[in-house]
């Protein structure tokens, strides 16, 4: 029987909304990306471990971003048939009555609620920085907890009511960034046990719950009022308002689903959509994500499966901080813009082609890639990154290469991980996000990983891809079987297992970086800081 869908035809309208700023695309629903822009919206740093953006910085790039598209005239208005917002989690926009931003919003990035969150969570008796009867509670019901380093809604709330009571006297509700942005679009405050879920306010052994759970509530030290209202995730949140559409030359009254964090939509748009089917981002941070048919937490690695985007299914989330983030830093803060590269700041793809110059290991140097911390399998805020091993005749593309490698076997540490924390082999891995278009660092993860990895398709735009095919389901106009086949692989990535077994034994070392360093990192970075409860 012939399908009566027309995925050429119907178009959704996306906006991914990264910590490097918003892209936004008409995607089809056949999967095709039709048109994108992407505009930087830069993060601001603060004493004390802050990392903040202007929630009003964002919507101004995506008005711009959508202006240009609909002057470009690729797609005809008529034929786009929903919104869908994707984008960053686990950070805090404060809004007031009037649906306005009223302060920055506070990024997952951000420590400075870390000793007030670890009052919250902790006392005397702490264990790992939990008081141990709260802390089972926690885990028994939602499958995780806040995190006392305060890097969490749970610290950015405490963090805005104790230091900055004007704002926070002003706050009617805080939102995630993709909440907000719906906000933006549909006047209307909801989340949903997806978009909310780095807050552990819900019994998550009930999936697509529309109530949160009272006593992690109390136990979060949230003010109930100041949370939004729930709504099932497979939901169309609201309509877009009429002034809204004008600004964004889309059509009005156009259905807005329920916002999703980019770990879901990543894995939609990946296509590796069956349980234990993994797919590997290479984004400004970096994860390791699939889906599974139950609830299962490991609190000492940090990470546990959370609902996902499809029904009846738990997807893995776990995170290191710095995937992408690594090679920008190298670029923009070792790599100096007067050297043999050119003129000008190069490129992450004149890096590549620094890195290319040394073989396999780095000529010994390693890197280890905690630039703002760990967090995934370990969490702990005093780690830095160091460069380990450097000789007189290291240079350049020794130590470019380094940060690829060391980036990814943070990925194959994660990896690992996940399968015990799962107790089930991860297969079929899918690799993505903007670190993926590089084809030496996809060759890096396949050799430290020591497994095949099927880079998909435009594999920067994989989260507006996920956004698409969400709305898709939302609306009935996709089904789940269809997922997999619209995410289609550019390339395979093979193992070479002269270089994996070279890695086997570098990973080895990597290891034992994080026990050895410790301390050391505990003491110059506790000035000005709390201690890392670990």
């Amino acid at each position: 029987m012939t399908d009566p869908r027309n995925f050429e035809h119907d178009v959704i309208f996306t906006i991914d909304l990264g910590t490097g700023g918003p892209k936004v695309a008409l995607v089809s629903l056949s999967g095709a990306v039709i048109d994108h822009v992407h505009r930087r919206v830069e993060m601001k740093t603060l004493p004390g471990g802050g990392a903040i953006e202007d929630p009003n910085e964002w919507w101004s790039a995506i008005v711009e971003s959508a202006r240009e598209i609909a002057a470009r005239g690729r797609v005809d208005p008529s034929r786009i048939v929903a919104v869908a917002c994707t984008g960053q989690w686990g950070s805090t926009v404060p809004v007031d009555a009037a649906g306005e931003a009223c302060g920055d919003c506070m990024l997952w990035l951000d420590q400075r609620g870390g000793d007030l969150a670890a009052r919250q969570l902790g006392g005397r008796l702490a264990v790992d920085g939990y008081r141990p009867r709260l802390v089972l509670e926690w885990i028994r019901r939602s499958g995780g907890a806040p995190s006392p380093e305060g890097n969490d809604p749970l610290g950015h709330r405490l963090w805005i009511r104790e230091n900055e009571p004007d704002v926070y006297a002003r706050t009617a509700v805080f939102l995630e960034p993709v909440d907000y942005l719906n906000l933006r679009l549909t006047g209307r405050p909801t989340a949903t046990q997806a978009s909310m879920i780095l807050s552990w306010l819900t019994d998550n052994r009930r999936l697509d719950c529309t109530d949160y759970d009272q006593k992690l509530v109390a136990y979060s030290g949230t003010d109930p009022d100041r949370l939004p209202r729930l709504v099932p995730i497979n939901s169309v949140v609201g309509t877009v308002m009429a002034s809204v559409a004008a600004s964004l030359g889309i059509p009005a009254d156009l259905p807005v689903v329920s916002g999703l964090p980019d770990l879901h939509t990543a894995a939609l748009g990946s296509g590796a959509v069956a349980d234990h089917h993994a797919h590997l981002v290479i984004g400004t941070s970096a994860w390791v994500g699939c889906h599974s048919p139950g609830k299962q937490t490991s609190l000492a690695n940090q990470m546990a499966t959370v609902p996902s985007a499809l029904p009846g299914r738990y997807i893995l989330a776990n995170n290191h901080d710095a995937g992408g983030v690594s090679m920008e830093w190298l670029r923009d803060m070792v790599v100096a813009p007067d050297d043999d590269l050119g003129r000008g700041s190069p490129s992450l793809a004149d890096i590549d082609e620094v890195a290319a110059r040394v073989g396999p290991g780095a000529g010994g140097v390693m890197f280890a890639p905690w630039l703002n911390g760990q967090r995934s399998p370990v969490a702990d805020t005093s780690m830095r990154a160091s460069f380990l091993n450097i000789g007189a005749d290291s240079g350049r593309p020794e130590m470019a290469r380094a940060v690829l490698e060391g980036v990814a076997h943070q990925m194959r540490w994660i990896l690992d991980r996940s399968e015990k924390v799962l107790d089930h082999e991860l297969t079929d891995i899918h690799i993505l996000g903007g670190g993926a278009q590089s084809d030496i660092w996809c060759q890096i993860h396949a050799d430290v990983l020591g497994r095949s990895l099927r880079r998909v398709e435009s594999p920067l735009l994989a989260n507006v891809r996920g956004a698409a095919m969400f709305a898709g389901l939302v609306t009935g106009r996709l089904r789940v079987d269809d997922l997999a086949g619209l995410a289609p692989i550019d390339r395979t990535f093979e193992p070479d297992l002269t270089t994996t077994s070279l890695f086997a034994d570098r990973h080895q070392e990597f290891l034992r970086l994080t026990k050895s360093q410790r301390r050391m990192y505990r003491r110059l970075n506790s000035a000005g800081r709390r201690r890392s409860v670990r």
